[in-house]
Parts: C-alpha cells; sequence; structure tokens
C-alpha cells in the first residue's frame, strides 16, 4: 500500500507542475485598463465649473434639449398617428362585416316570408 502511495505522489509531481507554470495568454484573460474614466486636473476641475447646479443654461444646452424633447414628441406623435389608423381600418372591417351579416340575414327573412302572391316589398321603408 505505501509503494502505491508512493507512486501516486511521483506522478501527480511530474504531472502538475508543468500545468502550474503554463499561463493562459487568452484575449479574454489579458486585462486592458479602462479609457476615459480619469481626466486631467484642469478638466476636472472645469467639469465642475462650468455650470452649477442653479446656473443658466447656455443656449447649446437649452436647444440640444429642446430638439430631444421635439424629437421625443414626435415620435409620440407617429405612434399614436399609427394606432389611430390600426384602429379605424380595424373599426371600419368590423362595420362592414356587420353591414355584410344583417343584410344576408335581412335577405333570408325575406326569402323566407314571401308568399308568392304579392310582389316583395323593401321592410323598414317608406314609401311616397
Amino acid at each position: 500500500m505505501s509503494w502505491t502511495y508512493l507512486h501516486l505522489i511521483c506522478c501527480s509531481s511530474s504531472v502538475f507542475p508543468p500545468a502550474m507554470l503554463r499561463t493562459e495568454t487568452s484575449p479574454a484573460s489579458i486585462a486592458v485598463p479602462p479609457r476615459g474614466i480619469f481626466m486631467k486636473e484642469a478638466d476636472a476641475s472645469h467639469f465642475f465649473r462650468r455650470r452649477t447646479r442653479r446656473g443658466v443654461k447656455s443656449q447649446d444646452e437649452i436647444s440640444a434639449e429642446q430638439r430631444l424633447v421635439l424629437a421625443a414628441d414626435e415620435r409620440k406623435r407617429e405612434f399614436h398617428e399609427e394606432k389611430r389608423n390600426e384602429f379605424e381600418s380595424y373599426a371600419e372591417e368590423e362595420h362592414d362585416e356587420q353591414n355584410e351579416r344583417t343584410r344576408e340575414s335581412t335577405e333570408q327573412w325575406r326569402e323566407f316570408h314571401y308568399d308568392g302572391m304579392h310582389p316583395p316589398h323593401e321592410y323598414n321603408r317608406h314609401t311616397i
């Protein structure tokens, strides 16, 4: 039994060290320092000095915000217009189908009740 343990230890010592010495150089393992997080001190102080919380916005900032608001309004308007058109077409189709069903049932009723003695009437119509 001691020979098997000795043999196992010798084999494992010859297998594991090369595996430990080998390093992986895949693209995922190489750490790239992030860019754009740190800035120079002068730029950082200028960043906070640019405008305080209650300070007046520049005309460029105001116009940029206004463009964003107008673009969002336009997208909303187009979306609601599209939904309205879809509903109008759906309602028109439903109306047409209902008219067709009513016409068919009216024709069936007239055909069933026509006795052949009198000329067919248009029911629910007043004659002048």
